[in-house]
């Protein structure tokens, strides 16, 4: 009904920086929120950063004033600008939409699939 598909991960050195992208596809009626989430090895999913359909977003102290979440409506996009990237956000990280389609009248969480962002020298 809705898909997430991620791109942007990769290989980077310590200090650098990425942009991760996220497009929803699919019969869409409405996105609200939408956000990432990451996992590195042996760690729980946690929350990166989130964005309403309204721009008011939400950060993890862990990244706040290295990250920057936006979106683009239009696009059914959300990206995310990581600077200053260190060995400790080595993760993967997960693409997150609140979203209907219009085969439901119900709101409902999407996930994409993930991209592997490695920080290292």
């Amino acid at each position: 009904q809705v898909q997430l598909v991620e791109s942007g991960g990769g290989l980077v050195q310590p200090g650098g920086s990425l942009k991760l992208s996220c497009a929803a596809s699919g019969i869409i009626f409405r996105i609200n929120s939408m956000g990432w989430y990451r996992q590195a090895p042996g760690k729980e999913r946690e929350l990166v950063a989130t964005i309403t359909n309204g721009g008011t977003t939400n950060y993890a102290d862990s990244v706040k004033g290295m990250f920057t979440i936006s979106r683009d409506n239009a696009k059914n996009t959300v990206y995310l600008q990581m600077n200053s990237l260190k060995p400790e956000d080595t993760a993967v990280y997960y693409c997150y939409a609140e979203a209907r389609s219009y085969y439901s009248d119900i709101y409902r969480d999407y996930w994409g699939k993930g991209t592997l962002v490695t920080v290292s020298s």
